[in-house]
């Protein structure tokens, strides 16, 4: 296969989420390794913004699009197909977190958040099946930490575990098509997703190339190799 971005045999993979943070940087990596790739994002000029910062690269589409919108996903898809012919990752990375606790925090801000991080992998893995049977292309869901060990009160944890169990079970459905799924579950990673707090938090914090790391290696993985489930935290986080 060539890896030369202009060849319409080089891999494609669309990352929702993808202008800022781990989608961000998992978009830099599989450009540097001669992807084609897709980015979307609520934000035209966030999105422009990091088309500029990577010179306007020939093989980067950006979409500006809801991920929790399934017109709107089905249209990145479709999008992506007539721009490279061909689709063979998809990255659910769009995710938004409230700060809050369910019984002191304001329920006003947890409907979107379920919508994009439950509702959103879920609307992106139908909308690009077809295209990834065709491929034997592989799914990944970023999810978190969060969705393997409980905190008090954590919706935005809840939401991770649903994540968690979504994986699983497209696993099990996709697996037989020749279809590869990879939950990613960071711990604390140094992205805008703290922004709403006003500070980081305390403690050695991950990079989002390092979570992108992770991720371009379970896509790169052997035909016929199948990375399930990678929980990556910085050195210093107990929980």
């Amino acid at each position: 296969m060539s890896n030369v971005p202009g060849s319409s045999r080089s891999p494609v993979a669309l990352i929702t989420g993808g202008g800022s943070g781990i989608g961000a940087a998992v978009a830099r990596q599989l450009l540097d390794a001669g992807h084609r790739v897709t980015v979307t994002g609520r934000g035209e000029e966030r999105l422009r913004a990091f088309a500029a910062e990577l010179g306007e690269p020939e093989g980067l589409l950006t979409v500006v699009g809801n991920a929790a919108d399934y017109d709107s996903v089905r249209s990145a898809v479709d999008r992506t197909l007539e721009a490279y012919g061909r689709l063979d990752t998809v990255v659910a990375n769009a995710g938004s977190a409230t700060h809050d606790s369910v019984a002191e925090g304001d329920p006003a801000g947890w409907t979107d958040m379920v919508l994009t991080n439950v509702l959103g992998p879920a609307l992106l893995v139908r909308a690009s099946i077809e295209a990834l049977r065709e491929t034997r292309g592989r799914i990944v869901l970023v999810g978190s930490v969060a969705g393997f060990v409980p905190t008090p009160g954590n919706v935005y944890g809840a939401t991770k575990w649903a994540v968690t169990g979504l994986a699983e079970n497209t696993r099990r459905q996709v697996t037989e098509w020749g279809v590869g799924v990879t939950l990613i579950a960071p711990g604390r990673v140094e992205t805008p997703f703290w922004d709403s707090y006003g500070s980081l938090p305390p403690g050695h914090l991950l990079t989002a190339g390092q979570i992108a790391d992770s991720v371009v290696w379970a896509i790169g993985q052997p035909a016929g190799v199948d990375i399930n489930t990678v929980v990556v935290r910085p050195i210093g986080q107990p929980n």
